[in-house]
């Protein structure tokens, strides 16, 4: 049900909010195998429903009123917990919340709890988190996805209304598709950073995770604008993203042939991706294959600026001012390696090694400085596909979900579960994941759209007919 529908029968007094929240209370705690949320706030998320359920009689409750939300753990929220998924920041609180947060939570929305992640958004499959790893909804011997694994399956699995993510390379998009929700990466610099803890700064973005595009569209209207605190954050106004057009005017859609030939695409998502573009087509809708040769490139180039960027955003963790701090150290260089030995996972230390590596003066113009060359070349490169098509269509993912704890994978071949996700961060773009149909086994796959900076009202206008 999306939040239009619950929100008339929540005022028309047909539910009672109080009741609501405590029905997701339960459900979290039947679910609570699937290892979703590393804090669930029940008393102050039933003091909340108490407050909006006052503002609702008065005729004074905000945008959001009555909707649950969960929250990923890496944006900030005053006085609760906030480790993004690593030992490193054992019982640490937050001393702010984050721009998109408090907006939600000006417009009345009830956050519920902070959910499981990928170690400081570092991983695919939700397996990289100190934590241990969140189950798939569908299938629990699959992984949810990740970064934002548990926010995708806290929706799936009805734990709350809606869950807040980041989306660095696909990290709200991979696990929507996994879990047969929607997600949503906007525009870099439509929604506010601050408050999202830092992975690699010029691609990470914030994005909402929800069951309809209708939601999606509501909750990127409430967190959008420009903030003080951020200097990325785009100056340019939000438009009404959930004010939707009824009839569809006949649209230019491209897709690369390179990306639906794919040796390691499965042949499910194939065919199911392969029959929306022909639907797309009978509805009267043109469709244009479009060559993009450079495909190839964008895992290298992300890989080598994303690590380069977390090399220095993670330097900040160091046992000196707050989270884990190793004991025994003998001077202040030992606690620094110590620390980060200790509070880092196997994932996050590799990324900071080739970053710090990629960084160095050696290498630095041979790896750095020839990826953001070949960045801007892929940015001009789709800019003219935009030119010539309104929307370009993908998979989400090469696959749906795969096996928990899969064996003999190289981190090589991990990350090429990014492989169609990874364009929008490094062009700065906005993209959405809508469910497309499911395997024969049960598990959704996902179908991702890409559409030009700030176009995000044409791009949810478009995914709401389609979805």
């Amino acid at each position: 049900m999306q939040y239009s529908e619950y929100r008339e029968r929540l005022f028309a007094g047909e539910w009672n909010l109080s009741e609501v929240v405590d029905t997701f209370l339960e459900r979290i705690k039947s679910y609570k195998h699937l290892n979703v949320f590393l804090d669930v706030y029940e008393e102050e998320a039933r003091q909340k429903a108490k407050e909006i359920s006052e503002k609702i009689k008065n005729g004074n409750a905000g945008r959001l009123a009555g909707m649950v939300i969960g929250l990923k753990d890496i944006l900030a929220y005053k006085d609760h917990g906030l480790q993004c998924g690593s030992k490193i920041l054992d019982g640490f609180q937050s001393q702010f919340t984050a721009t998109a947060v408090q907006r939600l939570l000006n417009e009345d929305a009830i956050i519920i709890g902070r959910q499981n992640c990928d170690e400081f958004g570092m991983g695919s499959s939700n397996e990289n988190s100190a934590f241990g790893p969140t189950l798939n909804f569908w299938n629990e011997n699959k992984v949810p996805g990740g970064s934002s694994g548990a926010s995708a399956v806290a929706v799936a699995a009805g734990l709350c209304h809606a869950s807040i993510g980041s989306d660095t390379g696909g990290s709200v998009r991979q696990p929507s598709a996994f879990n047969g929700t929607v997600g949503l990466k906007p525009t870099y610099g439509r929604i506010s950073r601050w408050g999202l803890a830092a992975y690699a700064s010029s691609f990470d973005c914030i994005g909402p995770i929800t069951s309809s595009v209708a939601d999606a569209a509501l909750l990127l209207e409430v967190m959008a604008g420009k903030d003080e605190y951020d200097s990325t954050a785009s100056p340019i106004a939000p438009e009404l993203y959930s004010d939707f057009t009824s009839n569809l005017e006949k649209k230019r859609i491209g897709y690369f042939k390179e990306a639906l030939h794919s040796e390691g695409l499965d042949e499910g998502v194939k065919q199911a991706t392969i029959s929306k573009i022909e639907q797309l087509r009978s509805q009267g809708h043109e469709i244009v294959e479009l060559d993009f040769p450079e495909l190839k490139y964008l895992l290298p180039v992300y890989y080598t600026l994303t690590m380069a960027e977390a090399s220095s955003n993670l330097n900040r963790y160091d046992g000196v001012r707050y989270g884990h701090r190793a004991k025994d150290a003998k001077n202040l260089e030992e606690l620094y390696k110590k620390t980060r030995g200790e509070g880092f996972g196997k994932e996050v230390k590799r990324r900071i090694l080739l970053g710090t590596f990629i960084l160095s003066a050696e290498y630095y113009d041979a790896y750095y400085a020839k990826a953001q060359r070949v960045r801007t070349l892929i940015i001009q490169k789709t800019n003219d596909y935009f030119k010539e098509v309104d929307f370009i269509l993908s998979p989400t993912t090469p696959s749906p979900a795969f096996d928990l704890g899969r064996k003999n994978v190289s981190a090589t071949e991990a990350y090429l579960e990014d492989i169609y996700t990874v364009h929008a961060n490094v062009c700065g773009i906005p993209a959405i994941s809508i469910p497309n149909g499911k395997s024969p086994e049960g598990l959704p796959y996902g179908l991702q759209i890409l559409a030009p900076s700030f176009a995000e009202k044409d791009l949810l206008n478009f995914a709401k007919h389609i979805e």
